[in-house]
């Protein structure tokens, strides 16, 4: 496809840039494991990141506005490159919590930046294909990083110095391609108040999948280490599950498009919690049903968020769509700012298990608050088709940040 070789370099840099952030995540909670932190305290450096991913969200178009893509993009990179060092000399809750909160942010920028530019750089009959193969590099690169940590060990330097390096090598497609610098994109005024009148279900539901995604993506390394999984073990839980998310979200998006969604979003919900209550009361140590559970649990809970946006999306009048995007996000890191350090807490008092214990809690009250949304508002006919397709790339689940720009919202 003609349209696809002048993003080449952007979608290589994503890639390298994917799989260092995928691979931070779970290097983080290993080693602050392996360091003696606690659950408690492993949560709140996760908080921390999704907070500066929050101030991200905030700040970056206007970033993009003043200086250009490729010079926010480069700076950010350096920023993020020189933590995951500092991450590597000091081994410490402090510095590390700063830290985090700083690639929070630089990483939701460099996802806006990356992916605003690719929407401008690609005709509308072609967007999908291209956002297609930015999925597969998004899966590969995410799933591939978690190996990283068997082969190199968490636990010296030489992990850190691979992130530094994928980090810094982003930066040669972006500088070197042969791409103009996008136009930069209009600022976009957020209101809650009206995102939250589109759909009340859409908004709390993102905070609810804020919250049980967030903790999942900070403590489940943190779990699988606590129930006797080995590094290469530990690797393969995660990777399990980011797989089941990916191969189930295309059959619930269809599914959604021909029925109520609340409905698709109940038994999503439903399924989730009952793949969590498995995995919290029956997985205990084994291998095998702990890789079987959660395999279920992603295919489940990794879709909820873009469910949740389409079905606001179902509610939005045209001059809403990226107004409704952005805010879901920001309801959505709301929820994932509070997931870690609420789930780490459970796990100090209840142990590893009640991680899954705490997000079954919560899809049991989100399912409540689908009930209560279908006796309050009758069901609106999902009329425009393949929307949820659409918005998968908008879903926090792979790391992404809601776009602010050319119509379209973004978004561990």
């Amino acid at each position: 496809m003609s349209s696809i070789r002048p993003l080449i370099p952007l979608l290589v840099a994503a890639g390298i840039l994917l799989g260092g952030n995928g691979l931070q995540g779970t290097l983080i909670a290993l080693r602050g494991a392996a360091e003696g932190f606690s659950p408690a305290l492993i949560g709140f450096i996760g908080t921390a990141y999704f907070a500066g991913f929050l101030l991200g969200c905030l700040v970056i178009v206007r970033m993009i506005r003043a200086v250009g893509h490729i010079r926010a993009f480069s700076a950010l990179a350096a920023l993020a490159a020189a933590g995951t060092l500092i991450m590597a000399i000091a081994i410490d809750p402090v510095t590390w919590t700063v830290v985090r909160f700083l690639s929070g942010f630089c990483f939701a920028g460099l996802f806006t930046v990356m992916e605003s530019w690719m929407n401008s750089g690609v005709a509308n009959k072609d967007r999908a294909r291209v956002l297609a193969f930015y999925r597969i590099i998004d899966l590969g690169a995410v799933t591939g990083a978690q190996f990283m940590i068997p082969l190199f060990g968490a636990y010296d330097f030489t992990i850190f110095a691979v992130m530094a390096i994928m980090i810094t090598v982003s930066l040669v497609p972006v500088s070197l391609g042969d791409r103009s610098n996008p136009t930069p994109p209009d600022d976009v005024k957020l209101d809650l108040k009206r995102a939250w009148a589109i759909s009340p279900l859409a908004a709390i539901a993102c905070i609810a999948v804020g919250m049980t995604n967030s903790a999942f993506r900070t403590l489940s390394p943190v779990y699988a280490q606590d129930i006797g999984l080995s590094v290469t073990d530990v690797a393969t839980f995660v990777s399990v599950s980011i797989i089941g998310g990916a191969v189930i979200q295309y059959p619930l998006g269809q599914l959604s498009d021909r029925w109520d969604r609340r409905k698709v979003l109940l038994a999503t919900s439903a399924a989730a919690m009952l793949a969590a209550l498995a995995l919290s009361l029956m997985a205990g140590e084994s291998r095998l049903a702990n890789f079987g559970f959660v395999f279920v649990f992603g295919a489940f809970a990794m879709p909820l968020f873009s469910l949740s946006a389409a079905h606001a999306n179902d509610h939005a009048g045209k001059s809403e769509f990226v107004l409704v995007n952005a805010a879901l996000m920001l309801f959505y890191s709301f929820g994932a700012i509070c997931g870690p350090f609420a789930a780490s807490a459970v796990m100090e008092i209840s142990g590893p298990h009640s991680l899954f214990l705490f997000s079954a809690f919560v899809y049991a009250v989100l399912i409540g608050v689908i009930f209560w949304r279908m006796g309050a508002r009758p069901g609106v006919p999902a009329d425009r088709r393949g929307r949820f397709i659409a918005l998968l790339r908008t879903s926090p689940i792979f790391a992404r940040l809601a776009r602010r720009n050319g119509g379209r919202s973004p978004r561990a």
